[in-house]
């Protein structure tokens, strides 16, 4: 069955493609989901426009994400944690917790989901971090996790 691409679909294709899948795949996902529509000659009309939009689209959106991460590059966020022997902390800095320090820092919009932390912090020290604004745009930022004062 061939389809076209109403939005990217990881490992299978970016807005506008023409991709062939199995039938079942088509019908049962793609289609219901909205993200992707039967390939006929009529439709493949519609792509034409539909790629016109996306470049206009995707440049937009590339350029207001180049612009988020030259302000994201001087960010940091400082963290204080309970550490025990060796600098491990108790617990760890999560993906999470890094988006809700930048929501407080005024980067609304940003989905933890696009922090590229691959496993959570659970050491003191300075640590970069990716974003993925965009497709092609990734900034970084600098996390600082210091050590709590444990006043006895």
């Amino acid at each position: 069955m061939e389809v076209i691409l109403k939005e990217d679909v990881v490992k299978l294709g970016v807005r506008g493609d023409v991709v062939k899948v199995a039938a079942g795949y088509g019908r049962n996902y793609l289609l219901p989901k909205k993200l992707a529509i039967e390939a006929n000659e009529a439709n493949k009309a519609v792509v034409v426009q539909m790629k016109a939009s996306a470049v206009r689209r995707n440049a937009k959106e590339k350029a207001s994400a180049e612009e988020l991460a030259k302000q994201l590059d001087a960010v940091v966020i400082n963290f204080t944690r309970r550490a025990g022997e060796g600098d491990h902390l108790f617990g760890s800095v999560t993906s999470g917790d890094i988006a809700a320090e930048l929501e407080k820092k005024g980067f609304h919009n940003l989905d933890r989901r696009k922090i590229q932390l691959h496993e959570s912090l659970k050491q003191l020290g300075d640590f970069t971090i990716p974003i993925k604004l965009h497709r092609e745009v990734t900034a970084h930022f600098k996390v600082v996790i210091e050590k709590e004062v444990v006043a006895e």
